[in-house]
């Protein structure tokens, strides 16, 4: 087991280039099992996550290289099983969605429930429903046993905007026959870098970046080279991570397209931005206030599906919150699990009052303590204790850091650079 030890206080400054999308390369990883051609995927983040899923995709016979530090490539030229590993399988939520690649590859597919972070229930019920409607048959008794005799193309109306159910049906419907129309898709940065690569491979996609997205099935793919596009949540956690220490900060290569309703948020919380060209930078000097709402009323930020403000990046926004001056409410409605973490921040000296497992009273600022040890209870909690660590007066040290590892690549020579005190050592 490893943790982090971190002398708190000191202002970040300089130039940092975030890793590739973590939420996209699993899922374009996962796609490559749609063609029996070779696959590059660059500026690949060396996380803990993509270990996992390549691994899932070596167990199902396919061969993967690293060509240089941010270069994968994967061909599945032949799967000799269709039965995913289980104990890969839950070791991240992801792993769902190799279900749609699979039944269209092989047509037959056995995936153990997925795992991932405990931020409360993740219901799976919309990955079955559009996959019923594709025509597979799912058992869902224990773990998922899927088959299909062909995928057809379908009216898919999903029952929520999920991420990972729109991803799964896209996959789907790509090599099945006819026409198939996915309503209330989730279109989020992720997605679009799906489909975008879907169509380098040969794929008939219409609608990307919206909420309808019709989809021709093919009948087969070809390889292609790709790039992931910039991690928006990782450049968030960046910009979090320089308004609380006081600092200034160049995140370079940050696909600022992605990036206006963050903008927008961060902007509620007294913290300017500055784009210069595909750079955004988090000047020294920031007002640190929170903006009240027309008539001095408190304002409310709540997660809500894209283009409105990430679920994932609420953990940093609300840390931003404690060091600005005034009150602000965070509605989380997605996951009921997201803000219990908000325990480590109030044992920290936050100002936090948890009104009930959805929203949490924040009223700034407060000042930071350190002289603790917390555990990372998440990804987005893990990096959120982290930043908080920064700001924080004193030692503080943070265990359990697999969780950032897994969606974090090398945060801690990130940081080094940018001027922090954060060393990882073993725990015995």
């Amino acid at each position: 087991m490893q943790q982090f030890v971190i002398e708190g206080g000191h202002p970040l400054n300089g130039e940092v280039e975030v890793g590739g999308n973590k939420n996209a390369v699993l899922k374009l990883i996962a796609a490559c099992l749609l063609t029996d051609e070779p696959v590059t995927l660059n500026n690949v983040p060396q996380i803990g996550d993509v270990r996992v899923m390549s691994e899932i995709l070596r167990g199902l016979g396919a061969e993967i290289t690293w060509q240089g530090e941010r270069s994968l490539r994967i061909h599945a030229q032949s799967l000799h099983t269709h039965k995913v590993d289980p104990r890969l399988a839950q070791k991240m939520r992801a792993s769902i969605v190799l279900a749609g690649p699979l039944l269209g590859r092989l047509g037959v597919v056995e995936l153990a429930p997925p795992g991932g972070d405990m931020i409360g229930r993740r219901r799976l019920d919309t990955h079955v429903i559009a996959l019923q409607k594709l025509g597979a048959s799912i058992d869902h008794e224990r773990g998922f046993s899927m088959n299909a005799d062909g995928l057809r193309g379908a009216n898919i109306l999903l029952d929520e905007a999920s991420v990972t159910a729109t991803e799964n049906a896209i996959m789907g419907a790509v090599l099945a026959k006819g026409t198939s129309r996915i309503r209330n898709a989730a279109c989020e940065p992720h997605v679009q870098d799906l489909c975008q690569m879907l169509v380098k491979m040969g794929a008939h996609i219409e609608g990307i970046g919206s909420n309808q997205i019709i989809i021709e099935g093919v009948e087969r793919l070809r390889g292609c080279e790709f790039r992931v596009g910039a991690d928006y949540l990782e450049v968030g956690s960046f910009i979090g991570a320089a308004a609380v220490t006081g600092g200034q900060v160049r995140i370079k290569n940050a696909d600022p397209q992605y990036l206006d309703m963050i903008g927008l948020v961060f902007a509620k919380l007294g913290v300017e931005l500055q784009i210069e060209g595909e750079d955004v930078i988090v000047p020294k000097g920031q007002p640190m206030r929170i903006a009240p709402d027309l008539g001095n009323r408190i304002p409310v930020i709540k997660a809500q599906p894209w283009p409105a403000f990430p679920s994932d990046l609420m953990s940093v926004a609300l840390l931003v919150a404690t060091q600005s001056a005034g009150t602000v409410l965070f509605h989380e409605w997605m996951y009921d699990g997201r803000l219990f973490f908000t325990d480590r921040l109030v044992s920290m000296g936050a100002r936090i009052m948890l009104c009930d497992p959805h929203r949490a009273l924040v009223q700034g600022p407060a000042a930071l303590r350190g002289g603790l040890t917390i555990s990372s209870p998440d990804i987005r909690a893990g990096i959120t204790v982290l930043l908080a660590a920064l700001c924080a007066r004193g030692q503080t040290v943070i265990r359990n850091i697999e969780h950032i590892d897994r969606g974090y690549e090398h945060i801690e020579a990130k940081l080094t650079r940018l001027g922090a005190k954060i060393e990882r050592t073993s725990t015995e």
